[in-house]
């Protein structure tokens, strides 16, 4: 198939790579010219495992190219992905002004069938907005589709390539057919590709992340729960996640959600709820209780310091908001430099991936290590926020000889409690007994 994909975020370029992947010949579509200029010459913008390979391969073939001209992307394209940014306004809502100035400006261009999907996360009732839109202009039939991602940053490729599921928003057979015959080779083990109204299709969408979001901020609780009544929240994560009601994914307490889509599509659920006169009450506990746990680690700090962490130097092992990704977007470790910045204390960081950005927003308000052991030199404590592989078997003896003090406080629960106990570690994690030397 001909397609085209306009917005080349992250998951515009996902979509597209792997549409071409298979075969298919896609043209992505983006306004800022100097990314599409290092895009043909085979510069990748994001970070993302696996990624680099097929994009290289399809370039190469000629099935991805390239352009900032949305009228020779969708000539000759029989479907036309949106992939455009929804960012939240003050209140919460998802700003559509994107999906609809695109859909608005196809209505004046399209001269024959086309699906139009709707990529972006959206809220309930946008495939009609954009079906209005682009009706105003068009003079041939188009069907308006919604087909939700589910990429995991650090997972995209695989996410994309072998779907748990396909979820395709409708009310169109022949469009249908469509979306069906173009997602065939992503479920040949048998996956289930899911036909629905694009009501429903919209709403799974923000309920599947805002249940993962709820499912996370549940296990935090619990954890801060087990500190005050001496419980270990690993044994309790155990426990419950052998029940196969709950599963085992999303029990691992840390310092809060952040990224690109939990805390934006659990803030556009709360609105569209707010919108349609009903009292969403589970989602405003799960946004209040995810903005302390974020700077839980700062309480920590202070208690240890004894308040005095002005002129302290601070450590950090991980900046991005998840492993395997270079997306800060609602990262916990800038809240916790934040507050630490507040408190006058000196802070050094170190990210395998996310050094850039971080500099891009902070400058020179804090400071960049190499790697992770030079940003360990001289510094009072070590805090890691972001759970690297690399950060998982350090050279602990090295790390005693570079820190000031022997002391960790550790957002994702990496080490064992025995084990920091063994080596003489101040270690102070989430939801288990402080280990004291």
């Amino acid at each position: 198939m001909n397609i085209a994909v306009i917005g080349t975020g992250y998951v515009g370029l996902v979509t597209g790579t792997c549409l071409a992947e298979t075969g298919n010949n896609v043209i992505c579509v983006d306004i800022h010219e100097e990314k599409v200029k290092k895009m043909q010459q085979g510069i990748i913008p994001i970070y993302e495992p696996h990624l680099d390979a097929l994009f290289h391969r399809n370039i190469k073939a000629g099935r991805l190219t390239f352009t900032t001209e949305i009228t020779d992307a969708i000539k000759n394209a029989s479907i036309i992905f949106l992939a455009l940014p929804t960012p939240p306004d003050e209140d919460g809502s998802a700003d559509l002004s994107y999906v609809l100035g695109v859909a608005e400006q196809l209505g004046k261009l399209i001269t024959e069938y086309k699906v139009i999907v709707d990529k972006s996360t959206v809220p309930v009732g946008t495939a009609e907005k954009v079906h209005k839109a682009i009706a105003l202009n068009a003079k041939t039939d188009f069907d308006v589709v919604s087909n939700p991602e589910f990429l995991r940053e650090g997972f995209a490729v695989d996410d994309f390539m072998k779907p748990d599921r396909v979820v395709i928003g409708t009310s169109s057979e022949k469009a249908g057919k469509i979306m069906e015959e173009l997602y065939k080779p992503f479920v040949r083990q048998g996956n289930p590709i899911i036909i629905m109204d694009e009501r429903s299709a919209e709403l799974t969408k923000y309920a599947a992340n805002a249940f993962l979001a709820t499912k996370i901020t549940f296990m935090n609780e619990i954890a801060n729960l087990c500190e005050k009544v001496g419980a270990d929240v690993d044994m309790v994560r155990i426990g419950i996640g052998s029940d196969d009601r709950i599963g085992k994914r999303f029990l691992f307490p840390g310092i809060g959600y952040g990224g690109s889509c939990f805390p934006k599509d659990v803030k556009a659920l709360a609105k569209s709820a707010k919108d349609a006169d009903y009292n969403f009450k589970i989602l405003d506990a799960v946004m209040n209780v995810n903005a302390k746990q974020k700077t839980i680690i700062v309480r920590k700090l202070k208690a240890y310091f004894n308040n005095q962490v002005k002129d302290k130097k601070i450590a950090f092992w991980g900046l991005a908001f998840k492993p395997d990704t270079d997306d800060i977007r609602e990262a916990p470790a800038l809240y916790i430099i934040d507050e630490l910045l507040k408190e006058s204390a000196t802070i050094i960081v170190f990210d395998p991936e996310a050094m850039n950005n971080v500099k891009s927003l902070l400058g020179d308000k804090i400071h960049y290590a190499n790697d992770h052991y030079e940003v360990l030199k001289d510094a009072d404590a070590l805090v890691i926020a972001t759970e690297w592989s690399l950060f998982r078997t350090p050279d602990f003896e090295k790390v005693a000889s570079l820190l000031k003090n022997k002391t960790i406080f550790d957002g994702r629960n990496l080490y064992g409690l025995q084990q920091m106990k063994e080596l003489g570690y101040y270690y102070c994690s989430i939801g288990r007994e402080t280990i004291t030397p």
